[in-house]
């Protein structure tokens, strides 16, 4: 898959993130300029997970993002639809839940978790507001959704730096450091194509997700988006 054709098959991606798997935490770190591990301390810092807290990390990956709520004592189901993610995931984080599973079709009874979240996965999703309604679903009541995901940079001069590093230089990074440098060449015309914090705001909103709101993280590079379940 080389377009960032937003109906993906989801057995493309799936063997998309299969040939990454193994070296995907590393070039994350290297493509996003070393700004991951501070995303996701802030990410961790907004969910506040805890003891007794119930929370479905879902394109969960390798698990590098469910392992900072696991040590925080919460009750963490690692999920995934990548064989290749989650074999990769069981051998590096042994000690966390990995659960294979469909964001449009989630394994799960309805309100069951008290957090549900998504970090970089909702936009490979082939109907990602389908995956805000199964999300919804699977919340308690009170709950909330919290996403991570790459948006639109907030000024505009940054806002066409960092286009330009999408579009030509991370390719080039990519084809030196991961197996699959064809899978980067799709993150980045993903990205370009994806909703920005005002629009998946209100499709939130249009999925039933309540007083959805937004923090920009690396001006706007990154949103966390949250909404909550209502009555």
């Amino acid at each position: 898959m080389s377009r960032a054709d937003l109906g993906k098959d989801p057995e493309a991606v799936a063997s998309m993130f299969d040939a990454v798997a193994r070296r995907y935490d590393l070039v994350n770190d290297l493509l996003s300029l070393g700004r991951t591990k501070a995303w996701r301390k802030k990410v961790v810092k907004i969910i506040a997970p805890r003891p007794g807290m119930k929370i479905l990390d879902i394109a969960a990956g390798p698990g590098s993002s469910s392992e900072p709520l696991h040590k925080a004592g919460a009750e963490v189901i690692a999920m995934d639809f990548s064989e290749g993610m989650l074999a990769v995931g069981k051998k590096k984080r042994p000690y966390l839940n990995f659960v294979k599973g469909d964001a449009l079709k989630l394994p799960f009874p309805d309100n069951t978790f008290d957090v549900t979240t998504i970090s970089f996965g909702l936009r490979n999703t082939r109907d990602y507001e389908k995956a805000l309604r199964e999300s919804l679903r699977v919340t308690k009541i009170g709950g909330r959704m919290v996403i991570v995901e790459f948006s639109t940079p907030t000024f505009f001069i940054f806002k066409k730096i960092y286009m330009n590093y999408l579009m030509k230089l991370l390719p080039k990074i990519a084809k030196r450091t991961a197996s699959n440098p064809e899978a980067y060449v799709y993150l980045a015309e993903s990205i370009r194509a994806w909703p920005d914090q005002g629009a998946l705001a209100a499709k939130m909103s249009a999925n039933g997700w309540q007083n959805p709101s937004w923090t920009n993280l690396t001006g706007g590079v990154v949103a966390v988006h949250t909404g909550i379940k209502g009555s």
